[in-house]
């Protein structure tokens, strides 16, 4: 096949270390970026009002047939792909990882055996959320990958999205006042300039956790903060030995991001010799994953974006 030196080539985030949704766009199909809440993206509309000139570009610039490379970090390439769609505004992604990020264009991409690092900052110093490629040897790698078998990915049929959720309407009493205050507060937490620094990881446990703890019937014998290392321990029964313990809560500090969290609660588990589910949480999203089934993410709520698949996540926290 001879070489296509025609398509332009593109890198868009996977998202950083501690919050990646890499996996996320690979097993729909898409190429995401934010923000999003705004709504869709029109020519009317100024670039101020999408924290730059990124999903312009995306929505006009980037074109089907299009090289889009998935990156992580400044220098590594997780997967090559070709720009499938026009733009669209998906619903479905208004909360990734606690972004919103419903700007999207379909892509047909080939997840590399490997993470490929070109072992520099080839995307620059501080990679934006999507740019042009223009550095040369990352373009030649691009052009000769999609020149290269195997050539069936770049025709197969494009993966299913996930349905559209939309938020809930009626909130669960035991949960208006938390909702309430989150709502109020949330906004103003990421406002340096009014607010200051953003709350730490024990002001999160202190006003949003323990009260959403209350809430489901959690009493304070069983609420244990700091023990043995761990931020929030709770207990099915009296005395505070680690058989009797429930759930293992670690929290983050806001912003922060709790995908990255799982493995330090797993070995606090492994210190107790036990196996239980694991909540992580910045006192405002939670996601839960199963213990007896490998820690599987099997639960998620976002006190700021409530949807009606959260109540899976109290439930399962409920005391019983």
């Amino acid at each position: 096949m001879s070489e296509d030196t025609t398509k332009t080539v593109w890198q868009v985030s996977g998202g950083p270390s501690n919050r990646s949704y890499i996996d996320l766009l690979l097993k729909h199909g898409v190429a995401l970026i934010g923000p999003g809440a705004i709504g869709p993206w029109h020519s009317d509309r100024k670039d101020e009002l999408y924290e730059g000139h990124f999903v312009r570009h995306f929505a006009t610039e980037v074109h089907v047939g299009d090289i889009v490379l998935l990156r992580h970090g400044m220098s590594a390439v997780v997967a090559v792909g070709l720009v499938a769609s026009d733009y669209a505004y998906l619903p479905q992604f208004d909360d990734v990882n606690g972004w919103d990020l419903q700007h999207a264009r379909r892509v047909r991409w080939f997840k590399l055996p490997h993470p490929h690092d070109f072992c520099a900052p080839v995307f620059g110093a501080s990679p934006p959320r999507l740019s042009r490629v223009t550095n040369s040897n990352v373009v030649d790698y691009a052009r000769r990958f999609i020149n290269s078998p195997p050539h069936d990915w770049q025709s197969a049929t494009l993966p299913s999205l996930p349905p559209a959720e939309l938020l809930m309407d009626d909130v669960p009493p035991y949960l208006m006042h938390l909702v309430g205050q989150v709502r109020d507060l949330s906004g103003l937490y990421w406002d340096k300039k009014n607010f200051g620094d953003p709350p730490t990881e024990d002001e999160t446990i202190c006003h949003f956790l323990i009260p959403l703890l209350g809430s489901l019937g959690w009493p304070p014998e069983y609420v244990a903060v700091k023990w043995r290392d761990i931020d929030v321990c709770l207990f099915s029964r009296l005395p505070r030995l680690p058989e009797h313990c429930a759930f293992v809560i670690e929290a983050k500090r806001f912003g922060e991001g709790i995908e990255g969290a799982l493995g330090q609660a797993k070995g606090y588990l492994e210190k107790l010799g036990v196996v239980r589910d694991i909540v992580v949480t910045d006192g405002i999203r939670y996601r839960l994953y199963q213990g007896d089934r490998d820690f599987e993410p099997v639960a998620y709520a976002n006190l700021a974006y409530l949807k009606q698949s959260a109540l899976a996540l109290f439930e399962r926290l409920r005391r019983q």
